[in-house]
């Protein structure tokens, strides 16, 4: 990566779109040049949201989200049935590297258009002009899908093992109904963080890469120096275990690597942040790569921690938590310390649900800016006291608790919602990417940027989302019934519907239109 020299010609601002005519404040005094404030209001939009986050404030939300001790532990059965160890160590560090390269390519445009509106409005500034707002419309309601997505597989996971805490802790039994009401719960709380808590929500935002930080390094040290006994190498690196009922070991290889992918989601809240943010041009971008990599060190440390330490394999899978990995503490550490750091790793989880209530909202927020979802009007609202869009975050909150409710009744629901958080967010954020690549010379980077690697990382990128795109929409369970049907097809294609048939029906007539904005204004006027 390399920064601009002092100098250096920086892109032209293009035409505001409907924002800068609707949102800029009459007679209010221009932003100083070449602050974070005038460069939002380049790309069309006024500062209306409060900018107090530090470029570590901002990381440490990525990093949240992101969540090892979120992803890889509430996946972590999924990875014991479908591939079994080998693919839970080799799976991560294989997605990992090419989880890089799609950061990478994203941070770069970051730098370039640093607006909480993040992917859609990068896709609008990179695709041909005719097509320009198709692109963003596209580009947003794939972002909106998998945001809420991931924020329910994050809360319905932390769920999960505080059932299980609560299971060995005062015989609570785990029913799926039970979990719902846990799930609806913790959405709940983190509602009300967001809407009340803000400062404390930033607070425990940097607070979370410290519990994270140290919960890995308490937990995986306890894994390696309390238990008798622990697993071999040849296990834990080459170990296949296929509970998926296919017979073909190449296709649960790669359906497999769900486990590790699921866990790099939600790294784009760097740039959904990037208006609250100091510094936004550089510091959205390294906190991007930044979260991305530690994330992926981490990890590592915290799988191969666990999976070293499985006392017994059957007995982990069989567990009456409904946990695995609550089962291995267990085993490995005895019933006190075991429950002591689950409760670690239920802190971070709920940390993590927080984080992406967090930035759900924003991205719900910036979308609604735009007129892009249903009530529109509602959900850009911002608290006079706060500086908050509070009703998208309870619309962030509510659409992650619909997509938990098939639990009740399917259960494959957790690796479909799972499924459909990295289909929905991963085409969103390679759209940016791929129209980047189709743009060639003409694109004006920002301050922070890939230099003569910006192509062959961007293809990389681009090609790594086109095969996850398709394998995580194919079945996870053989035989394929209406328990262990893979629904993520189905809700992208409803969401793909809804917003195809609003494009061709209305929004492609204003969507991102200042024409349409000016006459609106007009009418008004008279």
């Amino acid at each position: 990566m390399t920064s601009n020299p002092p100098g250096a010609p920086s892109e032209q601002p293009s035409p505001a779109t409907p924002q800068t005519l609707s949102k800029q404040v009459p007679h209010a005094a221009p932003p100083p040049a070449g602050s974070d404030e005038a460069r939002l209001a380049e790309l069309g939009y006024t500062q209306v949201l409060a900018r107090r986050m530090s470029a570590f404030s901002n990381y440490a939300v990525s990093f949240t989200i992101i969540s090892v001790l979120s992803g890889c532990l509430t996946l972590y059965l999924f990875g014991m049935n479908t591939g079994g160890p080998v693919l839970i160590t080799w799976g991560w560090v294989g997605v990992g590297l090419m989880t890089l390269f799609v950061g990478l390519a994203m941070a770069e445009i970051c730098s370039a258009y640093p607006t909480s509106a993040g992917l859609y409005f990068w896709a609008h500034r990179l695709a041909p002009p005719r097509s320009a707002a198709a692109w963003a419309w596209f580009t947003g309601w794939f972002n909106v899908l998998g945001q809420v997505a991931v924020t329910a597989g994050i809360d319905f996971g932390a769920a999960s093992f505080l059932g299980a805490y609560l299971n060995l802790q005062f015989d609570f039994e785990v029913t799926p109904g039970r979990t719902i009401l846990l799930f609806a719960a913790i959405l709940l709380l983190h509602g009300l963080l967001n809407t009340f808590g803000v400062r404390i929500v930033a607070i425990l935002n940097s607070v979370s890469v410290w519990w994270h930080v140290l919960g890995v390094a308490v937990i995986v040290g306890a894994l390696t120096f309390v238990p008798d006994s622990h697993q071999s190498a040849s296990f834990v690196f080459t170990e296949f275990v296929n509970n998926t009922g296919w017979g073909s070991g190449f296709y649960v290889v790669m359906i497999g690597l769900l486990m590790a992918q699921y866990t790099f989601t939600g790294y784009d809240a760097s740039a959904h942040m990037t208006e609250e943010t100091h510094d936004a041009a550089t510091a959205g971008p390294r906190g991007i790569v930044q979260s991305i990599w530690t994330s992926w060190i981490a990890g590592f440390v915290l799988l191969l921690g666990f999976t070293f330490a499985i006392q017994s394999y059957d007995g982990a899978l069989a567990s009456p938590t409904g946990a695995p990995p609550a089962q291995i503490l267990l085993d490995a550490l005895g019933a006190t310390t075991g429950k002591l750091l689950l409760l670690v790793v239920i802190g971070a989880q709920l940390f993590c649900g927080m984080a992406s209530v967090t930035a759900n909202s924003r991205m719900i927020y910036a979308f609604s800016r735009d007129g892009a979802l249903p009530f529109s009007r509602v959900w850009h609202t911002v608290s006079p006291r706060t500086r908050t869009p509070v009703a998208a975050v309870w619309l962030a909150a509510f659409g992650a608790l619909v997509l938990g409710l098939p639990y009740l009744i399917n259960v494959t629901a957790y690796a479909a919602v799972t499924s459909i958080a990295v289909i929905g967010l991963y085409i969103a954020y390679v759209i940016p990417t791929l129209l980047r690549l189709l743009r060639g010379d003409d694109f004006r980077p920002g301050p922070w940027h890939l230099g003569r690697w910006s192509r062959p990382i961007g293809i990389v990128a681009v090609v790594w989302v086109a095969v996850i795109t398709v394998l995580f929409m194919l079945p996870q369970v053989s035989p394929v019934t209406w328990e262990t049907f893979n629904y993520a097809p189905v809700a992208v294609l409803v969401v793909l519907g809804f917003a195809a048939t609003w494009w061709f029906a209305s929004a492609r007539h204003w969507f991102l239109n200042p024409d349409h904005k000016r006459t609106i204004a007009r009418g008004k006027a008279r």
